[in-house]
């Protein structure tokens, strides 16, 4: 009788094994990463109304253009995607293709992304130091330069215009707030003795080639600084920055000794 109660109880117990590991094998199964749906995530994502940046994804990371917000890893388990900060943030996806993503934030929103195919994009995420804007002052530099046996006179100057550059934020209370600033226009001038080589008012939209649509829209033109000639002509600096934020262009502006302008994003 003694061994009948034994041997049942140890089948119960290597019942209760058993079915533990089952159960452990199914948790492990129910919280296994998506892996596909994680790789078509790759890319810089857009707003789908405003077609603003909302974030690249690379690997295991969600990257911000703003680079005050720190990268975050992120996960997709089951039809739910996870944001593993200081704290861990849920979003349920509603759908997911090549190039779309829709999902609800945490207050319920629906969020509706469409993956972008412009390069330019990519600036976004090469964050430089702020630069400091000038508003409502002219400047004027006034610069004589020798390069193989030539005097230059680079002559610019910084005009302020009441063009409005409008730049919208929430404060912590997620109110809308909007500032104003002023954009310029610059002029650049270079002549060789008592010829003049190039004349030209610039205005930021002459740099929509090298600086996104969406943040030229709230840059302003701050400053186009000499930097040095060379057998190619007259090499400026170029400074378009969004007021109140650390996002920053830099363009590499080249005038050649017979006017030809070319451009370039300095890196």
């Amino acid at each position: 009788m003694i061994k009948h109660t034994l041997y049942i109880f140890g089948a119960i117990i290597c019942f209760l094994f058993v079915l533990g590991c089952s159960n452990s094998k199914k948790d492990v199964v129910s919280v296994a990463e998506n892996k596909k749906a994680k790789a078509m995530l790759e890319g810089i994502w857009l707003d789908e109304d405003e077609e603003n940046v909302t974030f690249k994804i690379k690997g295991d990371t969600v990257y911000y253009p703003d680079s005050t917000s720190q990268p975050v890893m992120f996960k997709i388990i089951g039809d739910t995607m996870f944001f593993y900060g200081n704290s861990v943030s849920k979003y349920p996806i509603l759908k997911q293709s090549p190039h779309i993503f829709e999902f609800k934030n945490q207050n319920g929103d629906v969020v509706k992304l469409v993956k972008s195919n412009d390069p330019n994009d990519a600036l976004l995420f090469v964050h430089h130091a702020p630069i400091i804007l000038n508003q409502n002052k002219v400047i004027k530099r006034d610069t004589i330069v020798g390069y193989s046996d030539k005097k230059y006179h680079c002559y610019v100057q910084i005009n302020p215009t009441t063009y409005k550059v409008y730049r919208t934020f929430y404060n912590d209370e997620g109110l809308e707030v909007e500032n104003i600033y002023y954009d310029n226009i610059i002029h650049v001038s270079i002549f060789s003795g008592s010829v003049k080589l190039f004349s030209k008012d610039f205005r930021k939209d002459d740099f929509s080639t090298c600086v996104p649509k969406n943040m030229l829209k709230q840059s302003v033109l701050s400053d186009i600084d000499l930097d040095c000639l060379d057998e190619n002509g007259v090499h400026y600096q170029t400074q378009l920055a969004i007021p109140d934020s650390p996002t920053s262009f830099l363009v590499k502006l080249t005038i050649s000794y017979s006017g030809k302008i070319t451009m370039s994003v300095a890196q």
